[in-house]
């Protein structure tokens, strides 16, 4: 309740909605993921640094996919006081899932951004170091953040609903726009500026293979697996900013802003089936330069064959 407002409908309403979202969600994504790791782990002889970042998202993936079955859970039953501690390690494990796997899109659009809009060119004098260092320092971050997720949580209840009751301090204006910013915003800029660039500089290029058709597929995948899932939910956590800052007064427009960002949270976890797209499109293209550098072998072979038979 916010004010003298109820949103006991709202909160039946969403029960078996949840079911209904929230078990396809985890059955397909965990089919998917699980698919993908054992594509990229096993099936493909050499790792590059393309399936280093996709067994990177599946991971990220499967962290998100974890704390589902729990939050089903929660959503219908109360937790007893002394599950606290293991209620906020699946909430941390939840949101490092959720903006690990932003930043892992993030990072493989700058990859790609930079191998084929700016590779690097010979004599140049320019080194390209691979960005361990930036993967190790977001993680970092991430496992910080979520550290802190049980200090929004309200203190001294006997009985509590898991991945609800916020506390105040978890919508304090800073806290939602670090999250709005850092979490979404700029890395959804950075996101569209690599995707639009890359997706430029292959149809100029006129180049019609089916590596570059993998390409533009997977940019824009990854592009529909982030921005469609995770606009809504974040606009709507926007609007219950609002309402707890006292700026949406209105009962009726709390109770359609309680069900947007619940149907929209709920829905946003649909990502970790969507970047099954991507892992799709990426072995298409692994398999599209195999097959590449096998005839290329085989051409520089022919000349030394005919050569030697004469």
């Amino acid at each position: 309740m916010t004010g003298n407002c109820s949103f006991e409908a709202v909160d039946q309403l969403m029960k078996p909605l949840e079911l209904v979202i929230y078990v396809p969600i985890f059955l397909i994504g965990l089919f998917c993921n699980l698919g993908a790791l054992y594509v990229f782990c096993c099936s493909l002889s050499k790792w590059t640094e393309t399936t280093i970042y996709m067994t990177s998202l599946a991971l990220m993936d499967l962290v998100l996919l974890i704390p589902l079955p729990f939050k089903m859970h929660a959503a219908n039953h109360l937790w007893p006081a002394h599950l606290q501690p293991f209620c906020s390690v699946l909430e941390s494990l939840y949101f490092f899932g959720i903006y690990g796997s932003i930043y892992t899109i993030t990072s493989i659009a700058i990859d790609r951004w930079l191998a084929i809009c700016h590779p690097f060119k010979p004599g140049s004098g320019v080194h390209v170091k691979k960005p361990w260092d930036l993967r190790m320092c977001v993680v970092l971050v991430l496992i910080v953040v979520s550290t802190t997720i049980s200090s929004f949580r309200k203190g001294g209840q006997a009985e509590f609903h898991c991945f609800h009751s916020f506390s105040t301090a978890g919508w304090r204006p800073v806290v939602i726009i670090c999250l709005q910013v850092f979490g979404f915003l700029l890395p959804a800029m950075v996101l569209v500026f690599c995707s639009v660039k890359l997706i430029r500089t292959l149809q100029q290029s006129g180049q019609q293979s089916p590596q570059s058709r993998a390409y533009v597929k997977y940019t824009y995948s990854s592009m529909c697996a982030f921005l469609l899932p995770l606009t809504p939910c974040h606009l709507a956590i926007l609007l219950q900013f609002l309402v707890h800052q006292g700026v949406i007064q209105d009962c009726g427009a709390q109770a359609r802003i309680s069900l947007f960002i619940q149907l929209s949270l709920c829905l946003s976890n649909v990502t970790s089936c969507l970047d099954a797209l991507c892992y799709y499109f990426i072995t298409l293209e692994v398999k599209s330069a195999r097959h590449s550098f096998r005839l290329s072998t085989v051409g520089l072979r022919r000349p030394t064959c005919s050569t030697s038979e004469v």
